[in-house]
């Protein structure tokens, strides 16, 4: 089951200083890709902003629906000076490197791999998944690393869904996939200081964004989210000034949304 997390205070949204719709610095429309038989929308980078915090691509994967005997298989390719995280919504993905890991990436669980000086990964739905027809929807980013970590030995963690912080209460569901917020710090170690949490809300419910990181951005995934009265449907991520305290509420329909930030890293990548 879940861990054990009484609700949070510092998730109790305040109310937004002044004219909050000065807040939001970008409105990004992801493009949509069509990667041999499912869609990727890439938000990031974007014409009007590169990165968000050390965020530095931001790839919405699907929903796919999959036949009998088809998935999506992307080959044995290098990574290198960054790191990765995929994380699901559904369905499962079959990862392998050139570390030794052969690992299973399931809804909920965090899979952090560092490319550092280099690394080879596939991706894959093989196996028995592939003998049915099935569902894949997740997010798929890239983190920039500091200058100083580009070099490092690749490597590769996972975290199961239930050694992530999780808190609920008063509509809303939070898990936070990396770095820390809300008072809360995710397992896996980062290199530079950064937030990723993936946060459920049902209509009308309320939640800050965290007010410890220079950067900050949020993308929907699902339903709608209304900033300063201004409603921002499904397949947009906005991009918040810095040091604004600013709240969002979820849609008539509730919402899902990933909320991304952090430092911004130094030179250009």
């Amino acid at each position: 089951g879940e861990p054990d997390m009484s609700w949070n205070p510092a998730l109790d949204p305040d109310c937004p200083k002044g004219d909050a719709i000065d807040a939001i610095e970008t409105v990004i429309v992801p493009r949509a890709r069509d990667l041999g038989g499912f869609e990727v929308r890439r938000a990031l980078p974007a014409p009007k902003r590169q990165m968000v915090g050390p965020f530095i691509f931001f790839d919405q994967m699907g929903p796919a629906e999959f036949v009998t005997g088809k998935g999506i298989d992307v080959r044995p390719h290098p990574h290198i000076g960054l790191a990765t995280v995929t994380y699901l919504y559904k369905g499962k993905i079959h990862h392998r490197d050139s570390v030794g890991t052969d690992q299973w990436i399931e809804p909920g669980a965090v899979n952090w791999m560092v490319a550092g000086h280099g690394i080879t990964h596939s991706e894959r739905t093989d196996g028995e998944i592939r003998q049915k027809p099935h569902d894949l929807f997740g997010i798929q980013t890239w983190v920039a690393l500091p200058k100083d970590a580009e070099d490092d030995p690749a490597a590769f963690e996972h975290a199961p869904k239930d050694t992530l912080p999780f808190l609920e209460g008063e509509g809303k569901e939070v898990r936070l996939i990396l770095g820390d917020a809300w008072g809360e710090r995710a397992p896996v170690q980062t290199a530079s200081e950064m937030f990723y949490a993936d946060a459920v809300l049902e209509a009308g419910a309320s939640i800050p964004l965290p007010d410890n990181h220079e950067d900050r951005g949020v993308y929907v995934v699902q339903g709608s989210i209304v900033v300063a009265g201004e409603t921002y449907e499904a397949g947009r991520m906005m991009v918040f000034r810095p040091g604004d305290n600013m709240s969002l509420t979820a849609g008539a329909a509730g919402a899902r949304v990933m909320m991304l930030g952090g430092a911004t890293l130094e030179g250009s990548r």
